[in-house]
């Protein structure tokens, strides 16, 4: 069974491999004194100071990629690693599980340079849909459709926000009910701070979509031999990779294009044959895990986004 030690080790290792490989391309020659200490180099660190025994005089172009190639491990094997998470994703995973993992980007990498991609493309779409976004302030709300005396009863429930004598909002004590009903003034005041709040704490609260992922899949899986966290772990991060690029292009499709929703019915279809080809299950079984997966995973999905609305309302100035 997988620990977290073995989990640790791993993970070590292949750090520790990488960034040899990396140090090695700009090493010192064999026998140049360390810059440091002035002791003969005799590999990529110097052995009694413990410096890297690296040229730093290299153009910033150069120096760009460099810093690039570290985000992302652009050696090729992100170009070979994203069309399979796309079209082959049960093959991939099912590989990276049996040991064949020198020719992937790493899962965790792939799934935080693919949060990055969905909160940029999710800011441009905001940004480009923002102009038309009418915030319902206190004397202000225009909803198509709405009788005269509604919005006259809205504005008045708006104007009570921020006003104690008014019993607007309660929570816990006095002090606390002040805090709140400040902070939803200021979002109501300063909409693109309130979303830049949300945009900044976005990926951190993202990420712990993968323990609870694992944790649903454990559970569905316990019976399945041979199986065991480590594993679903390795499916959690491409399986929300796929959705993170599905959810982007949704995004950015619809900046020029328009209502392009529909593509996102290719997410159960994608999960469909990425379960199958990772656990080689049934078809019936498939199906059954995907429907309990669709239903926790709603409700994981629905507390994150209230608790990344709290976050950006009690952090937005």
């Amino acid at each position: 069974m997988a620990t977290g030690d073995n989990i640790f080790e791993a993970v070590t290792a292949e750090t520790i491999a990488h960034e040899t490989a990396r140090a090695s391309k700009h090493s010192l020659p064999i026998g140049t004194p360390c810059p440091n200490c002035r002791t003969a180099l005799a590999g990529p660190w110097c052995y009694a100071c413990g410096q890297r025994g690296e040229k730093y005089d290299r153009s910033i172009w150069r120096l760009m990629m460099e810093a690039l190639e570290g985000l992302t491990d652009l050696d090729g094997r992100l170009w070979k690693t994203l069309p399979r998470l796309i079209f082959r994703p049960g093959k991939l995973t099912r590989e990276y599980l049996d040991g064949h993992r020198a020719g992937q980007v790493p899962p965790f990498r792939v799934f935080l340079i693919v949060l990055l991609i969905v909160f940029f493309a999710g800011g441009l779409s905001f940004s480009r849909s923002s102009s038309n976004l009418n915030l319902m302030t206190p004397g202000n709300v225009k909803i198509n459709g709405m009788s005269a005396k509604d919005q006259a009863d809205m504005n008045e429930a708006l104007s009570h926000i921020g006003d104690p004598s008014k019993n607007s909002l309660k929570v816990g004590d006095k002090k606390e009910s002040a805090f709140w009903n400040a902070q939803i003034k200021r979002a109501i005041a300063n909409p693109q701070g309130f979303f830049q709040e949300v945009q900044e704490w976005g990926p951190k609260v993202a990420v712990l979509m993968l323990p609870i992922a694992a944790l649903m899949l454990s559970l569905l899986f316990v019976l399945k031999k041979n199986t065991y966290v480590f594993d679903h772990l390795i499916f959690s991060m491409h399986s929300l990779s796929f959705q993170g690029l599905l959810l982007s292009a949704v995004f950015l499709a619809g900046i020029w294009v328009g209502q392009v929703e529909w593509a996102l019915w290719l997410a159960p279809v994608h999960l469909f044959v990425h379960m199958r080809g990772a656990y080689r299950s049934s078809i019936f079984g498939t199906l059954l895990r995907m429907f309990v997966l669709f239903l926790g995973s709603s409700v994981a999905f629905g507390m994150l986004v209230a608790a990344l609305f709290i976050i950006g309302l009690a952090t937005v100035r």
